[in-house]
């Protein structure tokens, strides 16, 4: 069969040829550039692990300690919310897995604390929140972090809320949820404008169960009311790759359940996880529920929130 050469010289043909590569790679560069504009504009800020470690050090069981430490530290969050810490022992560990942090935790009559670590380098502001224990002693304060970056201020406020669906700690829980909410307005009063407010940690939405059943209250509800809560103050809570994150194990006989939360100012740009800006780290991602028990009995029955905020 004679060849086609559509009336071109054997020149033309290897010219056009170079042509065709040159339009090719010029074509890719341009894709590459259009890539990097891309990702400079959504760069990270900075990054954020949220987690309950259960009896965190209360158990004194070392091997535990360290595989919780250990698994924290592998996240490589800039910043590190830790709920539920009982001990001292976590001090040590920590300290040796994470040496270019800086932590904080709580003090007082409570018996568990929050404890935070913040990645050398980056600047912050933390301060304690009595106004989050809800005039009682033995719950945990609120923790504020404003981190300084970017010639920009984000105030996050770190909650581990009061748990149970009894009225009294319906009741309470409730009011620090009011609380975290409004706390807003005193923020964006503070920043002249909107602020970059964001509030995270084990809520503990449970629900009410009420003496008398017709008067319940789902956690599905009390989650509704967060959330509507949170639209009034111009927030959103956000959205997770996960519907639980908190599991005590297949025989235990408490279905799984949606306890830990992220509320973020609307206007924040958040990194996506299969499309959700909360990747949810820990037994939700194990295959199978032998595989979740193992999981759980190794490290917290609290699944691990991670999320980055970009610009």
């Amino acid at each position: 069969m004679p060849m086609i050469s559509f009336g071109l010289r054997p020149a033309s043909i290897i010219e056009y040829a170079k042509a065709a590569i040159l339009i090719q790679n010029y074509t890719e560069s341009r894709k590459q550039t259009i890539q990097i504009k891309e990702y400079y504009l959504m760069a990270k800020v900075f990054s954020v692990a949220s987690w309950n470690v259960e009896h965190f050090g209360g158990s004194k069981n070392v091997t535990k300690i360290n595989s919780a430490v250990n698994f924290i530290a592998s996240q490589k969050a800039d910043i590190v919310a830790i709920y539920e810490v009982e001990s001292s022992l976590v001090f040590q560990p920590l300290i040796k897995a994470m040496p270019n942090y800086q932590f904080h935790i709580t003090e007082g009559p409570q018996i568990q604390e929050i404890l935070i670590g913040v990645k050398s380098g980056i600047a912050a502001y933390i301060t304690q929140r009595v106004e989050f224990k809800s005039g009682q002693q033995t719950l945990r304060p609120g923790v504020l972090v404003t981190v300084y970056i970017g010639n920009e201020y984000y105030p996050l406020l770190f909650l581990h809320l009061k748990s149970m669906p009894d009225p009294k700690g319906f009741g309470l829980r409730d009011d620090m949820i009011r609380r975290a909410c409004k706390f807003k307005g005193t923020l964006d009063k503070a920043a002249g404008g909107v602020s970059n407010y964001i509030f995270a940690g084990d809520l503990n939405v449970m629900g009410l169960d009420y003496p008398f059943k017709a008067h319940d209250i789902s956690a599905t509800d009390e989650i509704k009311e967060l959330k509507r809560r949170a639209k009034y103050r111009k927030m959103t809570v956000l959205d997770k790759n996960s519907n639980f994150t908190w599991w005590n194990g297949s025989a235990s006989p408490y279905p799984p359940g949606n306890l830990d939360h992220v509320a973020a100012a609307n206007h924040l740009k958040f990194k996506q996880f299969g499309g959700k800006p909360i990747d949810v780290r820990g037994w939700p991602k194990e295959p199978t529920p032998a595989k979740k028990d193992a999981w759980i009995q190794k490290y917290s029955d609290h699944a691990l929130l991670y999320f980055e905020i970009n610009k």
